[in-house]
């Protein structure tokens, strides 16, 4: 696991160990994070990234929970201006080492959700970060107040001809 293979988000941790009550860690990107981010996923910028995370053992691996909270610049699709947005992601998510990983079931796939791989006894809490964060943006983002009315070009009601189809019958 390199820097460069999970990302410009990388925060390691050491999961082979968990003390029995479990722990929890903070996650803060940099400000050249936060850039090299807001690149990769097309933002005009990401003014704060975090992730509080609380790690547990379990049975199969370790389960992490927690928030992960943005303030992001995004561009309306309406009015192409950009707007401040505040994201906040819940966080579940299983890991397992490869080996112990179950095989998928044969039925009911859409249900089962393989755990994520635990690598070299580690996971990266960084790129989980940023998977969520990616997660929680709004793919058709609006800017607040501004509603897109469409309007159905077939509709007699609405096209430019409208008035005179009125006129037609009074002949």
């Amino acid at each position: 696991m390199t820097p460069d293979t999970v990302g410009p988000l990388s925060r390691p941790v050491d999961v082979m160990n968990l003390p029995p009550q479990g722990t929890e860690i903070h996650v803060e990107a940099t400000a050249e994070e936060c850039d090299a981010l807001s690149k990769d996923f097309g933002l005009p910028g990401i003014r704060s990234l975090s992730g509080d995370f609380k790690l547990k053992s379990s049975v199969k691996g370790v389960h992490v929970t927690g928030t992960v909270k943005a303030d992001v610049t995004q561009i309306c699709v309406v009015t192409l201006d950009p707007f401040d947005s505040v994201i906040e992601e819940d966080v579940e998510v299983d890991f397992a080492e490869p080996s112990g990983m179950p095989p998928e079931p044969p039925t009911e796939m859409h249900e089962y959700e393989p755990p994520d791989e635990i690598i070299n006894g580690q996971i990266d809490l960084g790129s989980l970060t940023a998977e969520f964060l990616a997660l929680g943006l709004d793919p058709y983002p609006r800017k607040p107040g501004v509603d897109f009315s469409y309007r159905d070009p077939n509709d007699a009601d609405e096209h430019p001809f409208a008035a005179l189809s009125k006129l037609k019958g009074k002949e």
